[in-house]
Parts: structure tokens; C-alpha cells; sequence
């Protein structure tokens, strides 16, 4: 393989892994869900097999965020089907709301967060 292939390919794979690198990694949350970015928040996705769906918001410093004046919207893949719902503020920086079924821990799909000041965000898991 010559200097220049190698040069390329080598400058291909740095692109492809760049944004990986910078990405945050879902984690597990102070309340045993899991954790991903969403703007400038964490939301904490809490599922436990019933309907009953919770969302935690924190800050980057992950500093509990009080939950009053947001609005959220669940899109969630449930038994194969994609379900939408609302999710509305709990205490403290709890948001929840009820899914049309059961939701089993690692669900797939995402939050849609609007702050008190209308900027949204969303949490993909």
C-alpha cells in the first residue's frame, strides 16, 4: 500500500471515529434508569415493565433540574410498535406520564423536552 493510500485511509478513519469519540454514552442515573445527553440536560429514562414511564432531569453537572414548567412528548418502541405520549411534571425533576402498554427496561426511542423558555431538546435511547 503506498504513503498516499495510507494517508487517506488513515484521515477516513479519524473522520468516521471523530464523532463517537465526542458523543456521550447513555449511563446508568442516580434513580437505576438510563442517562443520555438531550441539549444542554440529562434525562434520566426510568422503566420498570408497566406502563408508568419517568423521566429525570439533570444538568451537565447533573444537578437535579426541577421539572415544573417543561413538557415532554415519549416516542417509545413498545411490542414492536412505535407509541406516542405525553410526559408532565412530577415532583422535583420528575416527569412522567402513562404508556398505552407495558415498558420493558431498554426500550428504544426518544424524549422530545421543552424547557419553561420553549427551546426543546431530545433524549435519544
Amino acid at each position: 500500500m503506498n504513503r498516499a493510500r495510507l494517508a487517506m485511509l488513515s484521515l477516513a478513519a479519524a473522520i468516521v471515529a471523530a464523532p463517537a469519540a465526542f458523543a456521550h454514552e447513555a449511563a446508568k442515573g442516580k434513580n437505576g434508569g438510563l442517562r443520555v445527553d438531550a441539549g444542554k440536560y440529562h434525562a434520566e429514562l426510568v422503566v420498570d415493565g408497566t406502563p408508568t414511564v419517568a423521566v429525570f432531569l439533570s444538568d451537565e453537572d447533573d444537578k437535579p433540574i426541577p421539572a415544573a414548567g417543561f413538557k415532554a412528548n415519549a416516542i417509545l418502541v413498545i411490542d414492536g410498535k412505535s407509541q406516542r405520549f405525553d410526559l408532565v411534571p412530577a415532583e422535583g425533576s420528575k416527569l412522567t406520564g402513562t404508556a398505552p402498554a407495558a415498558v420493558k427496561p431498554g426500550a428504544k426511542g426518544a424524549i422530545q423536552i421543552t424547557a419553561p423558555d420553549g427551546l426543546t431538546a431530545q433524549a435519544k435511547y
